[in-house]
Parts: structure tokens; sequence; C-alpha cells
């Protein structure tokens, strides 16, 4: 198995039947991102994008994928960012660890779905005061309105 450094990117509609080993596929239509784990196992990575999920900032040139994919449900356990299109690897996360996030991970889906069933009266800014939580905004959002300025 050889480590994959660094990856090309495609953007599609339709993800592709064969995936070339290297290339993460971006379908904005269907808001996920694929490609073959970088360790060279050959497993099928997806992730999608949603605020409960991954967030994809594109550059113009490159793409850069957060937070960092843990691959736990692998033999191969792998974990890497994806920045810039080039992977940075991390350490190993321990049994413990990945419980741990995949609970994080559970939260973040109950929280976020507990905001989008808030009644319409509220707005996002007043839904996340309530929460104690700054109100993210997307690094390409803040790019663009400051490209528009």
């Amino acid at each position: 198995m050889k480590q994959v450094r660094h990856l090309k990117h495609e953007f599609v509609e339709f993800i592709p039947e064969e995936l070339k080993e290297g290339t993460v596929y971006v379908s904005i239509a269907y808001a996920t991102v694929v490609h073959k784990c970088c360790c060279g196992c050959g497993q099928e990575v997806i992730t999608p994008l949603s605020p409960s999920d991954w967030e994809l900032t594109f550059d113009g040139e490159t793409i850069s994928l957060s937070p960092s994919i843990g691959n736990w449900g692998f033999a191969c356990k792998s974990h890497y960012w994806i920045r810039r299109n080039r992977v940075r690897w991390a350490r190993r996360w321990s049994q413990e660890e990945i419980e741990a996030g995949r609970c994080a991970d559970r939260s973040a889906k109950d929280q976020a779905f507990t905001a989008t069933t808030t009644s319409a009266e509220s707005t996002p800014a007043e839904r996340t005061k309530k929460k104690g939580r700054p109100l993210k905004v997307s690094k390409l959002w803040r790019q663009l309105k400051a490209w528009r300025a």
C-alpha cells in the first residue's frame, strides 16, 4: 500500500463508478466529496458536506476539507487532513478516542437537527446566542463578500 501525499480534485455532478487513486471528486449538487482512502487500502471514503459533517473550501486552485478524515470503520483506521490538495497525516487514535469522537459527532448532528426544527420566528443569530457559540461563517463566503465589496 502506497500512501498518497498529493491529490487532484474534480468537480462533478455524479460520482464516477470507478474512482482514480489520488483524485478527490466533489459533487456540489449532491453536497458530497468522495475519494479512495489516502493510505492506499483502496476503500471508498465518502464525506458529506453539511454543517454537522464536513466543510469544503475551494480557493480557486485547491480544495481543503474540515474536519480531519478518520476512517475508523476501515481496517487501516487511517486519519488525515486534506489541505490545499495535500494530505497531512494525523496520529493514530486509540479506540477510546474514536468512541469519544463518534459521540461528539452524534451530538453535533442532534444539535444541528434541533436547530433546524426550532421555530421560524427565531433567527440563526438568536439560536446561536442561546447556545452560547459564535455563528460560523464559511471561509468561501467571507472571500465572496470581500470580493464583492
